[in-house]
């Protein structure tokens, strides 16, 4: 089959996680959204995608791309589950069809426990991102991310972290933030840090129950604030050009005028899709469920699911019905509300559809924002905004601060080679600064 020559144009680029092994998994973590997803297909078989429906979904995925870059996020369930041997096949397909003068990153997403010097040696070949789950210290990673003998995991997981460092694979933390790590940030960015850890994600619990509330393990929404805001402060003294966070890049990504690159913090939602491993394709990765099921990649074909009504309405409703509260809020520009399945609360005046996390979110981004407008402000006028700071930024400001690793949005222009030197200025290469950031567009 002849390769197909397609021209880099303005269509909207949609970033769709792979889900190649399904919602199965080797642990058991307690407030994991997606092992429930196995009720969505009860005859039971094989959850790994077949090569066909690999094949399929590689040559469309492609042909839905303006290029001349395309990113592959793998995401399970645990995604190592599939083997080296898939992966192989899936950069043999990737490259069937990839147009000439076109490019991609594989981005693997996974708990680490699996992971061998095979695999390392695997990613740093093939160039793979790789983004690794851990919630700090063991005390804080083993109290929910168990296996199904309900042992705790994090001695495991750290020697796959070791694997990923001394094969030298890209690699970037993510880790959650529930009730108890909440209480310790410094303990918590401070073990990362001291354990190698350059690029990291910090992604709150939000367990809705059935009956209102949350659960035990969702991070209250002020503690999530005070959190980042801590670790901000922490980072401002000492590591902005040495420890990227993703929250911060997205606050500075923001201030400076330009679009979120997380799926969470743009106006309309949409264009954060998953496909499951029968090819079935979903609004979200969080909305896995009939009613925001597309249909089929196979079946259906893959350009047609993305013009689909439902996907549309379901991207526009997270702009269209955003609380007063929120349309009013000087923070609005951005927050825009927040992932909307955290929407769970109603307002001070009783309108439903506030975001759970709405109160560290306001205390988070008040606390930053002296700081991102130093950075982004007119070289005549940084006196003005510096006496604005509080105490603690204004001690922490860096003489040159982080507007350096600004970099390209990611999803909207081509991207440099994973060992270009980043376009952002930094002296790092493009895959050990901005390319975390621009890889990952949805929360997991």
């Amino acid at each position: 089959m002849a390769t197909p020559q397609a021209t880099p144009g303005s269509r909207r680029n949609y970033h769709v996680m792979i889900k190649g092994v399904g919602p199965i998994c080797n642990l058991d973590c307690d407030y994991c959204y997606y092992l429930e997803k196995t009720a969505l297909f009860p005859g039971g078989g094989s959850y790994r995608m077949s090569e066909e429906t690999l094949e399929q979904f590689t040559q469309a995925y492609i042909r839905t791309q303006s290029g001349p870059y395309v990113m592959f996020p793998w995401h399970g369930g645990e995604p190592t589950i599939l083997g080296i041997d898939y992966y192989r096949k899936a950069i043999e397909l990737q490259q069937k069809y990839l147009p000439k003068g076109w490019r991609c990153d594989n981005i693997l997403q996974t708990n680490g426990t699996l992971l061998t010097p095979e695999w390392g040696k695997f990613f740093r070949e093939a160039n793979f991102l790789i983004g690794i789950s851990i919630d700090g210290p063991a005390q804080y990673h083993d109290l929910w991310r168990k296996d199904r003998q309900r042992r705790g995991s994090h001695e495991r997981v750290m020697r796959g972290l070791r694997v990923l460092q001394d094969h030298g694979v890209a690699h970037t933390v993510l880790c959650t933030v529930h009730r108890a790590n909440a209480e310790a940030p410094l303990e918590v960015y401070g073990f990362f840090r001291d354990n190698g850890v350059t690029t990291m994600q910090f992604i709150p619990v939000v367990e809705p129950l059935p009956g209102g509330g949350v659960s035990e393990r969702s991070v209250p929404a002020r503690a999530y604030g005070t959190f980042l805001s801590t670790i901000f402060d922490e980072w401002l003294r000492h590591d902005v050009e040495r420890v990227w966070v993703q929250i911060f890049e997205e606050c500075l990504q923001v201030w400076k005028g330009k679009p979120a690159n997380l799926c969470i913090f743009r106006e309309t939602c949409g264009d954060a899709l998953a496909v499951e491993h029968n090819g079935d394709l979903f609004c979200c990765d969080h909305y896995v469920k009939p009613s925001h099921r597309l249909g089929n990649v196979v079946e259906d074909g893959m350009a047609k699911l993305l013009r689909s009504p439902v996907l549309h309405a379901f991207g526009n409703a997270k702009r269209d019905t955003l609380p007063g509260q929120c349309r009013r809020c000087d923070v609005r520009f951005m927050c825009n509300g927040g992932c909307p399945k955290d929407r769970i609360i109603s307002t001070a005046d009783g309108e439903p559809g506030l975001n759970y996390l709405c109160e560290g979110y306001l205390h988070f981004f008040r606390h930053v924002r002296p700081v991102m407008e130093q950075i982004v402000a007119p070289a005549s006028a940084p006196a003005a905004v510096a006496n604005a700071m509080t105490p603690a930024t204004a001690q922490a400001a860096p003489a040159q601060p982080a507007s350096a690793h600004a970099g390209p949005q990611g999803g909207s222009r081509g991207a440099p080679g994973r060992n270009d030197p980043c376009p952002c200025g930094s002296g790092r290469k493009y895959k050990a600064c901005c390319l975390p950031r621009d890889s990952r567009r949805a929360t997991v």
